[in-house]
């Protein structure tokens, strides 16, 4: 069951970025690639000039992706911190009499706590790729 939710949550983020790459991203890949490749028409510039203007074409991808990936890291943070909570939790109810059959109790309490972390992370998705996106069309970077 925890390895169902986590598949859950990996194929959603993974579906969140590639969004995000499709809406955003790849057109500033271009836009970048266009721009290094004008940086180099010039004949008459120096190397050291042609190569400070390629790295001035790719800072606007690099902020973008940093933003993002940024922001997937809090996602992915913020999910561990609530199942470390639920670990926490059973561990309160664990003492040295514990039976087996109150571990393997845990055990479930524990998988179904985890499961809802991971339903209630995958929910707020939505909201984190609008958030997300929002930034991006804003800022020129």
């Amino acid at each position: 069951m925890a390895e169902a939710a986590q598949e859950r949550v990996q194929t959603s983020m993974t579906s969140m970025v590639d969004d995000i790459d499709k809406s955003y991203l790849r057109k500033m890949q271009g836009d970048m690639h266009r721009c290094a490749a004008r940086c180099c028409d010039d004949p008459s510039s120096s190397i050291d000039k042609v190569h400070g203007c390629i790295e001035q074409c790719s800072i606007p991808l690099q902020k973008a992706q940093h933003f993002v990936q940024t922001q997937m890291s809090d996602i992915q943070e913020r999910l561990q911190r609530c199942v470390m909570q639920c670990q926490d939790k059973i561990k309160d109810k664990v003492g040295p009499n514990t039976t087996e059959a109150e571990v393997q109790g845990y055990k479930v309490e524990f998988e179904e706590c985890a499961v809802k972390c991971v339903d209630d992370s995958i929910a707020t998705f939505p909201n984190h790729a609008r958030r997300i996106k929002d930034h991006l069309h804003k800022r020129a970077f």
